[in-house]
């Protein structure tokens, strides 16, 4: 005859009996589901723990705590009667850069038998799981602040190039440095006599035109060139203006319908 399935406090208490060193649940009754999300969130597991977590939110949760500050979650594993899910906890008191690039130490699933669970668990889960918290602590002891992207050195020379409406891309010759001209040669700019400026044609596909941008932009911040790009302001805008004083002027020039009769 088949013995029943060992309760959920039952099992997790005699679970940690039986763990290496002393390990004690940390909560005497079931913690309400509010209060054990916090713990949900910091399951280190990307398998079915994980899931399990995930999908039944208001199972019920154990906490084991160990001899060197681990923590494990153990949980009932849906749809298997006889079997629990048993997962470490990341540490508490850590940046998430301190976490960050980590191996999860991840959990596994377990009979509900105390003693087979926790040689599997000392065997599989509590080697990796040490050896996850010694990374994460040498990380924030060596640093302790998150990593910041460092500005942009300052630079004496600047070249904009210059979306045109027709889809050209450009600078006028005047305002390309000197050491700049080279690279844009080089990225297939072609310099127009009559527009006295530098083109990267429209002809070019544009998968191509952005290969040669890249390619420039590379070479120029190599130089120690600041680059960056402008919208021109587009042609009929120029021309809408041009044409409104021409209208005005000419409105005022005629005479009144009194003076004309």
């Amino acid at each position: 005859m088949p013995q029943p399935r060992i309760d959920l406090p039952t099992f997790a208490t005699a679970l940690g009996q039986h763990l290496p060193g002393q390990w004690y649940r940390k909560y005497e009754g079931f913690p309400a589901p509010k209060d054990h999300r916090p713990a949900a969130d910091r399951v280190w597991d990307c398998g079915p723990t994980n899931s399990a977590v995930l999908d039944f939110p208001d199972a019920p949760i154990a906490l084991l705590d160990g001899p060197e500050g681990e923590q494990l979650c153990v949980i009932e594993r849906p749809r298997y009667a006889r079997q629990y899910l048993v997962a470490p906890l990341e540490p508490e008191g850590f940046k998430p850069h301190h976490l960050s690039g980590v191996d999860e130490p991840n959990g596994i699933a377990v009979p509900d038998d105390p003693v087979r669970a926790a040689a599997a668990i000392t065997r599989r889960v509590l080697p990796r799981y040490r050896q996850a918290l010694d990374a994460v602590r040498l990380k924030a002891r060596t640093q302790p602040e998150p990593p910041r992207r460092p500005a942009a050195a300052e630079v004496e020379q600047k070249l904009t190039l210059v979306w045109y409406p027709d889809g050209v891309v450009g600078a006028p010759y005047a305002s390309v440095p000197a050491e700049a001209r080279t690279v844009l040669y080089s990225c297939y700019f072609q310099y127009s006599p009559h527009e006295s400026a530098f083109v990267l044609p429209a002809s070019y596909n544009s998968i191509d035109r952005a290969l040669l941008l890249q390619r420039a932009l590379r070479q120029l911040t190599y130089l120690g060139i600041g680059a960056n790009f402008r919208q021109a302001q587009p042609i009929t805008a120029l021309a809408t203006s041009a044409a409104r004083p021409a209208r005005a002027l000419h409105s005022a020039t005629q005479a009144p319908p009194a003076a004309r009769r």
